[in-house]
């Protein structure tokens, strides 16, 4: 049975894009799930994502566990009533080990050209400085507040 057959099979498919479903028939396909890093544990809110990774490899595929250090470390400006910590990087390796040891009772590790990954969005966010940030990225901020402003 293919991935979108197994997510159809288990009610757990509402839309596609067109073309998907032949590609991931066709070849193997890397795909990722954002996890956050806040807690040294996954929920059972995470069990969706989980299962889903463990099918879409079963089905051939690479799956990714894309951990958001990077946003962990910021905190969680989202309005919540009571905002989500800011973490030091030694709490977000923990917590990151942690979580890995739980996935690996869920995806293979080592099992080749489609073994699972976990990568971490604070190894490509660590260097960039502020400065650079806001020349690189600022004057496009800008601009896309303006027009909300405007329209």
């Amino acid at each position: 049975m293919g991935f979108i057959d197994e997510l159809r099979w288990r009610g757990m498919l509402q839309d596609i894009m067109p073309g998907t479903e032949e590609l991931l028939n066709k070849e193997t396909v890397t795909g990722y799930i954002g996890f956050d890093p806040t807690s040294d544990s996954l929920g059972v809110g995470n069990l969706v994502q989980v299962t889903t990774l463990m099918h879409f490899q079963r089905a051939g595929h690479k799956p990714i566990a894309l951990v958001g250090g990077a946003t962990g470390m910021v905190g969680d400006p989202s309005g919540k009533s009571a905002e989500r910590n800011m973490l030091n990087e030694e709490t977000l390796q923990h917590n990151l080990n942690c979580q890995k040891k739980q996935l690996e009772k869920f995806l293979d590790f080592d099992c080749g050209k489609n073994s699972a990954e976990i990568v971490n969005n604070y190894d490509w966010f660590r260097d960039v400085k502020f400065l650079d940030f806001i020349r690189d990225v600022g004057n496009t901020l800008l601009l896309i507040i303006c027009w909300q402003k405007i329209l």
